[in-house]
């Protein structure tokens, strides 16, 4: 119906009441109310807390980082680090009395000799008490060690112990239990992001509607500022909502939709909240524009789920704005009777005409 006269200004809207909307926990969405704010730091997905398995495998990931901080920690060298040519420099200066070198990584440490002081202690030692020894150092040698160097050692009286050490445990089982823990988590991650993809997919048909209760502080025809004969007019649909037992009664049946046409800013949008607010019934918003994808099908699934939606309120008032985004007219469409907008609109109007007089539905 199109208002008489100069349209006025429209009021500004009330205030809204954040507690329901698409991330609240009330009914309010674009998922039509399944929100998942509750709050929680741990909340992650539908679920609503960290699975059992993703905190397992955390707390295995932080051990074995730890765990090899203290492998790397406790296997800390001791004494001067020195380069190889500063080595064969001490070696050279008669400065170095043993070195004990490892044939697995090339690794070189050793003690310096001991200073005069020590050295008398050293003489005076008795058979089975531990000799004196000089400061310890360590560098990086050759794999394997040259000879020449061995000869050089062996000129200057140093004593040279080659080592050929065995992994130990850790060295050993580290690697073999943390490679289980990756691949576990790799394939959990792998899991939970095609999961997550496949639901994005089941979930594209989904209606995107809001949906506006009855608990937020109603739009009422008292909000609208002129528009008299408009609000008489459509106030039959609020007592159609409000009593359908009486107009049952006597053979009447409810309108299947009322068509609000005007320029932009003209307040239809707040006429379709005042009656949602006057009868006290969900007021569910939706626009044309989304029920349009590039997938084939999507618009009309999008049409069913917001009817569903809206016969589980069992009344309730379903607004489209900017209907004429998805069918001016029928045939109109450029692919024909495959036309996404023309499949759009073939639901929408199947579902109106599908419709019992006494759902309470508009």
């Amino acid at each position: 119906m199109s208002p008489d006269g100069p349209p006025p200004p429209p009021p500004p809207p009330p205030p809204r009441n954040r507690g329901t909307g698409s991330t609240g926990s009330g009914s309010g969405g674009d998922q039509g109310g399944a929100g998942g704010g509750s709050g929680n730091p741990f909340s992650s997905g539908a679920g609503g807390s960290l699975g059992v398995t993703r905190i397992l495998l955390y707390g295995l990931l932080a051990a074995g980082v730890v765990l090899a901080i203290a492998l790397v920690a406790a296997g800390g060298d001791e004494g001067d680090e020195l380069t190889y040519t500063e080595f064969l420099a001490k070696v050279e200066a008669d400065d170095v009395a043993e070195v004990t070198y490892d044939s697995t990584n090339g690794k070189i440490t050793g003690n310096y000799v001991p200073d005069e002081e020590a050295q008398a202690d050293a003489e005076q030692a008795v058979d089975g008490e531990d000799a004196p020894v000089g400061d310890p150092f360590h560098t990086s040698g050759l794999i394997p060690f040259p000879d020449d160097d061995r000869a050089l050692l062996a000129e200057h009286e140093v004593q040279l112990t080659t080592d050929f050490p065995e992994p130990s445990f850790f060295e050993t089982w580290l690697p073999i239990m943390l490679l289980p823990v990756f691949v576990i988590g790799a394939i959990i991650f792998m899991q939970r992001r095609a999961q997550g993809q496949m639901g994005n997919i089941m979930q594209i048909g989904r209606s995107r509607a809001k949906t506006y209760s009855t608990e937020r502080p109603g739009t009422t025809f008292a909000d609208v500022a002129g528009y008299e004969g408009v609000k008489t007019e459509i106030r039959e649909v609020v007592d159609f909502l409000k009593f359908p037992e009486k107009f049952g009664q006597i053979g009447a049946r409810i309108p299947k939709g009322v068509l609000l046409v005007g320029p932009p800013g003209t307040g239809k949008t707040l006429i379709a909240r005042a009656v949602a607010g006057e009868a006290g019934v969900p007021f569910l918003s939706v626009s044309g524009s989304d029920f349009m994808e590039m997938f084939v099908g999507v618009g009309a699934s999008r049409v069913r789920d917001l009817f569903q939606s809206a016969r589980k309120m069992g009344r309730a008032i379903i607004f489209v704005d900017e209907i004429d985004s998805i069918g001016r007219k029928r045939g109109a469409g450029l692919g024909g009777g495959h036309d996404e907008r023309e499949q759009t609109l073939n639901q929408m109007l199947n579902e109106m005409d599908g419709f019992e007089a006494t759902e309470g539905i508009v």
